[in-house]
């Protein structure tokens, strides 16, 4: 198991690089940016459906009052995605754009809405009252024309880096406002990425029939399909948990390419169940409440086996830390703390429970009668009652929870007994070393107690150029650079980045400093970073620091990456994630 470990760790550079492609990010991001959308018309339709549950009967006006506000957000969400893709994908791009050359990224993405609507959107004519109207066909608007906004989105980009790398422009006299100036500019690719689009849309319905979000689904309806199957949904949660344990945030890769079937059947599951129906779905978004049960690793039921069966004070003491942050699906301190992440005692447990957890919802699904996921509930959720409300509140689906937690525990148990006597052993080193009784070695901290550990828990992060921190200031120096700091810390969803974020309030609190820190998430802080002076990455985001960096040194902006375990040892030590700062600050 060790040399595995050691022939993954040995090819992480490869993995990052993935993680890293700026379409992966694009699409992750532009989806991240609507996710109030999909959170926003979830609430109308519980409001709209959850009373008849109990049944209470609401008046028929703020039924169709609460659909309406679905249909105007969540139907149109392919549009809004084609637009903050775009825009993302913009960001990317302007990084590889030559010197004094940048594209418009408010343009870019109205011209990908504009394309996107091309591409899925059909217009007809019919009789109402008498009268010809104009009609849209808005099935390919929400979440079936997903695929449609991301071609947009790239074919609008890549037209705009053509023109302006080019200077494919019209140019106005120098006495022009900047602003009536950059609108003339943007004509040219602006009208050649619609264009573009128009033609493909013309060619796809003369020799399909249908519009090209329709072709997309057609063509892929067989991957969709197999993907939904026993092996289609353990090959998901197995990849999804193996980029994360060497170190790579494995949703940031795995989801966005399924995230458009994902939400359409989670879509089609709502209109079966409003239907009266049995949602069969089971490849749906709120799925990852199951494989990733409590965070990547079905991790949910590991803190508290740690906390009674454990003898090591390091896990011991990780479990307590943990048990809160991991019930939000939050588990990064699990993950760097333990650690998890590259423990090769921990590999066939990290991988394999979600995967049996996503199996055991399909058997539920197809055999006995529980629902697939029909409402979107946020990620951080607690997944029992995460699963509970998006199943319609059924009480089978307790049951099933019963059943993956019980069949979690019994996967994590005997890999975390033989992790948990590899780490007494080495505690009792450490105890008669120091001249302490064996018993003494309670009194030993997890951050003292395991050198292997630590040296696993270093060894995930990536080789960027922001490992050497620099040497630390003069206490005199330091206050007069951390005094009236603005600090943002940027995670993958705005989860772990919020413990430290929390931490330096706190710590800032209680030294008296003049610090503001906030949370984000790593995509969605382009409009916002020049506000801050400090940016802080999570570790599983700290493989885009390159990219990163480029954007910080622009602006003028100090950029921090800290190791796994530094970051989340600085998450519980608020003041000393002040001195932290202090210290890098020189």
């Amino acid at each position: 198991m060790d040399a595995i470990v050691k022939m993954l760790e040995k090819h992480q550079p490869f993995f990052e690089k993935i993680s890293r492609n700026i379409y992966l990010q694009a699409i992750k991001d532009g989806f991240l940016g609507c996710m109030p959308i999909v959170l926003t018309s979830s609430i109308f339709l519980l409001i709209a459906t959850l009373p008849g549950v109990v049944g209470i009967t609401l008046p028929q006006p703020l039924i169709d009052w609460c659909n309406k506000l679905y249909n105007f957000t969540m139907g149109v969400m392919g549009i809004m995605v084609a637009g903050t893709t775009a825009k993302n994908f913009t960001a990317s791009m302007n990084r590889r754009m030559p010197a004094g050359k940048v594209l418009n990224d408010g343009s870019t993405m109205v011209a990908a809405q504009c394309s996107m609507l091309l591409l899925a959107v059909t217009q007809f004519t019919t009789k109402f009252n008498g009268s010809e109207l104009s009609v849209f066909d808005c099935t390919s608007m929400g979440t079936r024309g997903l695929f449609s906004a991301y071609i947009a989105a790239f074919i609008t980009v890549w037209v705009y880096k053509f023109c302006v790398s080019r200077d494919l422009t019209i140019k106005l006299p120098k006495e022009v406002p900047g602003a009536i100036a950059q609108n003339f500019r943007d004509i040219i690719p602006f009208g050649g990425a619609v264009i573009i689009c128009g033609i493909i849309d013309v060619v796809v319905r003369n020799l399909m029939g249908v519009p090209f979000s329709e072709l997309l689904i057609k063509l892929l309806s067989p991957l969709f399909t197999a993907a939904e199957t026993y092996p289609g949904l353990i090959l998901i949660q197995a990849a999804t948990a193996f980029f994360w344990f060497i170190g790579v945030h494995g949703p940031s890769i795995v989801q966005p390419g399924i995230d458009p079937i994902r939400l359409a059947n989670q879509a089609e599951n709502l209109q079966v169940l409003l239907a009266g129906g049995h949602p069969a779905h089971s490849l749906t978004f709120n799925m990852s409440l199951v494989g990733e049960f409590g965070g990547t690793g079905a991790t949910f039921i590991v803190p508290l086996l740690l906390i009674l069966f454990m003898k090591s004070k390091q896990l011991k003491a990780v479990g307590k830390a943990s048990i809160v942050p991991v019930a939000f699906a939050v588990n990064e301190p699990l993950l760097f703390g333990a650690p998890m992440i590259l423990n090769p005692y921990m590999l066939i447990p990290f991988v394999a429970a979600g995967c049996v957890n996503v199996s055991v919802a399909k058997f539920f699904i197809d055999n006995v009668g529980m629902n697939g996921f029909s409402f979107v509930v946020p990620w951080a959720t607690p997944a029992p009652i995460g699963i509970f409300i998006t199943t319609n509140f059924q009480l089978i689906a307790l049951v099933f929870v019963a059943i993956i937690i019980l069949l979690d525990a019994i996967i994590y148990l005997p890999f975390l007994k033989a992790y948990d006597k590899l780490l007494c052993d080495q505690e009792a080193e450490r105890a008669a070393e120091l001249g302490l009784e064996s018993d003494g070695a309670a009194t030993i901290t997890a951050s003292t107690s395991a050198p292997a550990v630590e040296q696993t828990a270093a060894s995930v992060e990536p080789t960027a150029a922001a490992a050497d921190q620099p040497e630390p200031a003069s206490d005199a120096s330091a206050k007069k650079d951390v005094d009236g700091l603005k600090v943002l810390v940027l995670c993958a969803g705005a989860g772990t980045s919020a413990m430290l974020a929390n931490a330096i309030k706190e710590g800032a609190a209680q030294t008296g400093e003049n610090i503001a820190s906030s949370a984000g998430a790593y995509g969605q802080h382009t409009a916002i970073m020049d506000q801050y002076d400090v940016i802080v990455l999570a570790p599983q985001v700290r493989s885009y620091y390159n990219d990163m960096k480029a954007d910080t040194d622009r602006l003028g902006i100090k950029l921090l990456a800290p190791r796994g375990k530094e970051y989340i040892d600085l998450t519980r030590d608020p003041a000393g994630a002040i001195k932290w700062l202090r210290e890098n600050l020189d």
